[in-house]
Formats: C-alpha cells, sequence, structure tokens
C-alpha cells in the first residue's frame, strides 16, 4: 500500500475532527438522495421469494422490545451463517439470537438448521450442542484445528464462543480450553479468521462494539445523544465508551494467545468497531484487515508480514467519505465490482446518508465512486446487510443490501422513516454504473422487516445465490433466488492442505468472455454474517473459464478451459474434482 497522501487525504485528516465533533445517535450526517436516472429497460433475471415459512425456519430471532427499545443493546440485532457443518454438500443454516432485558424470552437461542436437500430444514439445535440464550451478536466460520470440518466463533454481549465441530454433528464449547475467556462486560461485535501469517492456523480477530452497562447509560431524550430529530430514542453510540480490537494468535495446538499489543492492533482506538472482514487489498499475498465502524472513521490494517499490522485508514481512502466525513458503517461487501481483478469495498450506513463503494486501485489505494456509479439515489433506510454478489448470473456482480430501523417508536411520529423496510438490490449495468431494483426483484426483496445479519449461498444447489437473511423479533427470512434465462455459472470450492483447511483467504481469479473477476474466500462479511464457503460467479452466455488460484501459503495453482455450470472442487497440490449440479442434486464428473 502506497503511503502518499492525495488532497482528498489531506482534506480527510483535517476535516475528521469536525466530524467526530458533529456526530450525534448513529447518523453523522443528513444528505439528500441524487436524481434517478431513466430506467434501463434491461430486464431483470433473478427474482427472490421468501420460502422460510414452508422451508422450516420459523423460530423468530428475539432481540430487545418490539414496539419500544429503551437501550441501544437492543437495536443493532446479530448475524447469520450459510456453513456445511457436515460437509455433505448441502449448505445449512446458523442463526444467532439475542434476549430481553427485562423478563423471560421463550425460544430465545442461536439455532442451527440442517439442510434436508429437499429445499427444507430441520432444527438440530438442541442435538448439535448450540442452544445459547444470551446477546449474540457475530459469527466467523473457519477450521481452526484443520480436522477437516468448519468450527464456528460467536461474539456476544458477555463471554464469546467458540464452538469446535466435533464432525458427528455436534459442537463442544471450548473457549476456556482454547484460552479465550475475557471480561463478560465486553460487547463484542464483528470476528473474522485470517491466517496471517501464512503458516497454516487461523487467528482470530475480534471487534468491541462500546462500552454497555445499563445502571450507566442514559434514558431516551435524557440528553443530545438520546434524541433523534426531535424525539427520544435510546442513546448512543455516541456519548458512550467506543470499543477497540482484539487479536489471538492460533498456536498450533487448539490453543490461541492475545497478541493485540503486538501486533499493534491495540492501539486503534476511539471508533464504534463492528463488521470485520480479512482480505488481501494491495494484492501482495498477504491478508489484511477492514473493519466497518459505526460514527466514527473505519479502519483498514496493513498486513506487515512479520505478525504485526499497520493503520493505514486515512491514507488508502477508506475511513472516511469523498467529504472527509466519517459515516456509520455497519455492513461491509467485499468482490470485484469493477471487474479489474481487485477486491472493492461497499459499505452500509443510517438513514439520510448513502452508501459507499469504494474502487481498488490494485494497490490498496481507493477511491469513493459513490455518486458517478449511481449509488446516492438511496438515502431512506437504515443499511446493514450486504454483499457483492451476481444475483441473476450475468457475469456482473450487484449489490444486495437488507435494511430496517432501530427506532421503532420513530415512525408514529415521522411515518417517511419507518421501523420495517424493504430490501434492496443494485443490479450492475456494467458500465460501472448500478440501478436500484426493489418490486423488480421479487416479493421477498420487496417485503418490508427489521433486518441486520444476511449471507448467501446455494442451498438448493441449482446454480444461483440464495439469501438468508436475520429479521429482529421475527422468523429469519430465506430468499429462493429463481434465475431466468439461459445465463451460465461455475462453482469454486477450495481445501487447503498446507494453507488452513477452510482455505480462508484463498483468491480466486476467474477469467471468461474477455472479462476477469477476483474473490476470496471470507470467513465475515455482510453484517456480522458468514456466507457459504464455496465461490460462485456468474459468467454470462460464456461456457468456459481459466481460474487461477493463489492460496494462503502463497502457493498458485491454474486450471483452464474448465466448463461452466459446475461446481470445482479443488485441493491444494492434489487435484480438482468436477460436479455437475442439476436441479439442486450433485452428479460425479
Amino acid at each position: 500500500m502506497r503511503m502518499l497522501l492525495s488532497r482528498r487525504d489531506c482534506l480527510s485528516l483535517l476535516l475528521a475532527p469536525a466530524a467526530r465533533g458533529l456526530a450525534q445517535g448513529v447518523s453523522t450526517r443528513t444528505v439528500k438522495p441524487t436524481p434517478r436516472g431513466k430506467p434501463s429497460g434491461v430486464p431483470f433475471h433473478a427474482r427472490f421469494t421468501d420460502i422460510a415459512a414452508q422451508a422450516g425456519l420459523s423460530a423468530p430471532v428475539i432481540y430487545g422490545g418490539v414496539d419500544h427499545k429503551d437501550y441501544i443493546v437492543e437495536t443493532v440485532g446479530c448475524g447469520v451463517a450459510f456453513f456445511d457443518y457436515d460437509h455433505d454438500g448441502w449448505p445449512d443454516i446458523f442463526v444467532l439470537s439475542g434476549s430481553l432485558l427485562e423478563g423471560d424470552a421463550p425460544g430465545a437461542s442461536n439455532r442451527l438448521y440442517h439442510n434436508n436437500r429437499d429445499g427444507t430444514f430441520t432444527d438440530i439445535t438442541a442435538k448439535a450442542g448450540l442452544s445459547s440464550a444470551a446477546w449474540a451478536s457475530a459469527v466467523c466460520v473457519g477450521d481452526y484445528n484443520n480436522d477437516g470440518f468448519d468450527d464456528l466463533f460467536v461474539t456476544y454481549r458477555g463471554q464469546n464462543v467458540l464452538y469446535r465441530n466435533n464432525g458427528d454433528g455436534t459442537f463442544t464449547d471450548v473457549t476456556k480450553e482454547a484460552g479465550l475467556l475475557h471480561p463478560a462486560s465486553r460487547w463484542c461485535s464483528g470476528c473474522t479468521f485470517v491466517e496471517s501469517r501464512r503458516n497454516g492456523h487461523l487467528d482470530l480477530l475480534v471487534a468491541t462494539y462500546l462500552d454497555f452497562d445499563a445502571a450507566r447509560v442514559g434514558k431516551p431524550g435524557q440528553n443530545t445523544n438520546c434524541n433523534w430529530k426531535g424525539i427520544p430514542v435510546n442513546c448512543g453510540p455516541r456519548g458512550l465508551p467506543p470499543g477497540r480490537l482484539y487479536f489471538y494468535r492460533n498456536n498450533g495446538d487448539g490453543t490461541f494467545t492475545d497478541v493485540s499489543d503486538r501486533a499493534g492492533l491495540s492501539k486503534a482506538k476511539g471508533s464504534y468497531c463492528m463488521t470485520a472482514v480479512a482480505a488481501d487489498f494491495d494484492n501482495d499475498g498477504w491478508p489484511d484487515l477492514y473493519v466497518a465502524c459505526d460514527s466514527s472513521p473505519s479502519f483498514l490494517f496493513h498486513n506487515n508480514r512479520d505478525g504485526t499490522f499497520a493503520d493505514v485508514s486515512l491514507e488508502s481512502g477508506v475511513a472516511l467519505n469523498e467529504d472527509g466525513m466519517e459515516q456509520a458503517g455497519m455492513g461491509v461487501g467485499v468482490g470485484d465490482c469493477h471487474l479489474t481483478g481487485n477486491l472493492d469495498i461497499f459499505k452500509t450506513h443510517f438513514s439520510d446518508d448513502t452508501d459507499i463503494l469504494y474502487r481498488n486501485d490494485g494497490t490498496g489505494n481507493f477511491e469513493d465512486v459513490t455518486v458517478r456509479a449511481g449509488l446516492g439515489v438511496e438515502t431512506r433506510y437504515v443499511r446493514w446487510g450486504t454483499g457483492i454478489v451476481d444475483l441473476d448470473n450475468d457475469g456482473l456482480p450487484d449489490l444486495f443490501v437488507v435494511s430496517g430501523s432501530v427506532y421503532p417508536e420513530v415512525e408514529k411520529k415521522l411515518p417517511n422513516y419507518p421501523f420495517k423496510t424493504p430490501r434492496l438490490v443494485f443490479r450492475n449495468l456494467g458500465n460501472a454504473r448500478f440501478e436500484e431494483l426493489i418490486e423488480e426483484a421479487g416479493p421477498g426483496v420487496a417485503a418490508p422487516h427489521a433486518s441486520r445479519g444476511c449471507a448467501f449461498g446455494d442451498f438448493d444447489n441449482d446454480g444461483d445465490v440464495d439469501v438468508v437473511i436475520i429479521n429482529l423479533n421475527e422468523p429469519p427470512s430465506l430468499l429462493r433466488n429463481d434465475v431466468s434465462g439461459d445465463a451460465h455459472w461455475i462453482k469454486v470450492k477450495l481445501i487447503g492442505t498446507k494453507s488452513n483447511r477452510s482455505a480462508i483467504g484463498a483468491r480466486v481469479t476467474l477469467h471468461y468472455g474477455g472479462k476477469v473477476q477476483a474473490q476470496e474466500v471470507l470467513s465475515q462479511s455482510s453484517f456480522y454474517s458468514a456466507n457459504d464457503l464455496r465461490l460462485h460467479f456468474g459468467l454470462g452466455a460464456v461456457k468456459t473459464v481459466d481460474l487461477e488460484i493463489r492460496w494462503p501459503s502463497g502457493a498458485k495453482e491454474k486450471l483452464t478451459h474448465v466448463a461452466a455450470d459446475q461446481l470445482v472442487t479443488l485441493t491444494e497440490g492434489q487435484g480438482v474434482k468436477m460436479e455437475r449440479l442439476t436441479k439442486g442434486r450433485t452428479t460425479g464428473g
């Protein structure tokens, strides 16, 4: 990453203190949306339908009060994961949940749903040993002990938990023996596994949001940080002590050591940290760390290749927007929007502000291209989970966003700020611009909910990307994607040998029809969530592709003239397996 300061960066440095002083509550500013252009008229071939009820995802995600939320802890919500816990080739679903501050919360628990391979799921939480009645925040996925089964790390307001996958359909809480106990007063937020040292072992980054103590937090309306547009609301995050980052080194024997100070991450203070993502943003072959922060500058840490990280947030252009203003960063999408072979960043924000798309120049320097990309049109909703993913298989990565307010009390006085709001699709038009679609993307997108985390994966193995979504105090949504037309696709599953078994941090660069697109295997993204570890590429009319794989170990492999419409499974240094996916069934090939 270059360390030169541009005019934008200098402006950001000058304006950052002023921006922090202006912010109150969660929203940091009020902007007007940019004018909407004429509809493109191009058909959108993806259509989303919520099938959660018939699929068996019926338990509500309990998270604080329904009609009134006195404390910020009731508003933030939690994440969800698509992950194949039993390695049968069918993504299962792990849903987080919260609780209530007062009274009993019957049914409040994290839940593991087993994929029955017929479009339905079975709740196996108790059998799996994953029942938990606590305030869960985020989930990250990775095989920390390299035994061939992906494990779960879950952050909480309280004690975080490392769940070891035993490989027999059950999980064991190994937090204590792994050395990951911490003071129960922490409100932890984002997390990510990362092979930061190229040694085959997954280290762990854990963020904290803020220091929350109900006895010391003010009541709605008590001060300027407890009001929004003149209406008393829960206090924060402004006015509450901000969080920090913790980094745990994997010792290779099932235990971790806190090396936050040594790694240089404990110096990052003063921000309300949320979603954490590990990916190689400067193309040097080593994973960096990005953390979206609420009402405060976001963080980007460059991997120094020696077990330490350097804070390059401001000089890289991802701490603030192009006006030098901090934003209410919540969700993070990472992907190659511009088909340059570089990883861009899309970050979601509060209402009365735009989301932000940072274009990566390939060296870890980013440019805010939000307005010119047509993404300044939407400022109505509070946006959370997100992803850069090709929804219609046309070969162009789109943007998917879920939304929902944090103040259920507000819409009674301000109807233009409803608590439950729709999901959003920004379809990639292929000319560095996007077009917002809601109703056009199907009833599952248009339906209003107070949504938070979301995860992406092909649960029915039919060759397109589906979405599972957290809804506060409602069952989750499972949006089945039905793509019409004859567009092609390819999926890539990677298994590490010298690298970590989950291949977290591996990069696949796809060459197809004169285009190039890069994706990485991520442990966490969206909002506090984890996607199916299989990478999905839409191909449009292209029927054969070339792939370049760069493993976390640094090793590289190439595959040429690979046929479309199949799952490619590659084991590091040991060859490839092809599987056709036809109407939800796998057939060896």
